[in-house]
């Protein structure tokens, strides 16, 4: 089945160029230069993966990012024109599972959509091919491996495809450290990693807010300064 992936970005000739790309890769892509004409589309079509533009003529992609994630779980990308570290920070704060800063090489843009992809076949139930049932339970925290579900004390979780990677990892590797470095690689498979990169930062805080978590008082996720994450056995 080809994936679909939506882009917004009101510059037509990089909307155009990702097109060519995905189109070259055998993905099914809609394409809009704008956030008005893009609503319909994700109210209507069961999409795969979002690449949404930061700067968009009538509405921010931020915005855009958030009333997606008020229905859906798939992937989404951002791209910034702006080397700004608080433009990635927002962006990851709403929701988003990655970014791109322009100018960008096309061929990395095509090999983080399918890192995106893979994990999200991976742990979307209509997606996945695996038939083993796993459940992770811990001091009231239950994850579903098969359905993407997650709840703590019976509460359930909205988490992002990112998010659910983190955790998953964090909890099969309970009483151990994970460093930043090895989640990164676990859940990219790519080697874009560099050490002022602060995604995994940005996604555990978010967690820890789901989960109203603290980093002085952790319950669950613990900060272990200079190595990485851990959750306690």
């Amino acid at each position: 089945m080809q994936e679909k992936i939506l882009i917004v970005d009101d510059e037509q000739e990089i909307a155009d160029l990702v097109e060519l790309y995905l189109n070259n890769e055998g993905y099914t892509v809609y394409k809009f230069y704008s956030a008005t004409d893009t609503l319909a589309c994700i109210e209507t079509t069961e999409l795969d993966l979002a690449i949404l533009d930061v700067m968009l003529p009538d509405m921010s992609g931020f915005k855009l990012c958030q009333k997606i994630r008020e229905q859906h779980t798939y992937p989404i990308i951002m791209l910034t024109a702006k080397d700004e570290e608080i433009d990635k920070i927002t962006g990851l704060t709403l929701g988003a599972d990655d970014y791109i800063t322009k100018p960008f090489r096309p061929l990395e843009m095509v090999a983080r959509v399918k890192a995106q992809l893979r994990r999200y076949k991976k742990y979307n139930p209509s997606h996945s091919t695996e038939t083993e049932e796993t459940v992770i339970v811990h001091s009231g925290l239950l994850m579903d491996i098969k359905t993407h579900e997650c709840s703590l004390d019976e509460r359930p979780l909205a988490l992002t495809p990112t998010e659910f990677s983190i955790l998953r990892i964090l909890l099969e590797n309970k009483g151990n450290v994970v460093s930043a470095e090895e989640l990164f690689h676990k859940i990219w498979k790519d080697e874009y990693y560099s050490k002022s990169n602060n995604t995994i930062t940005v996604h555990i805080r978010h967690l820890r807010e789901k989960m109203n978590d603290t980093v002085e008082k952790p319950n669950y996720i613990k900060t272990i300064w200079g190595i990485g994450y851990k959750i306690e056995g």
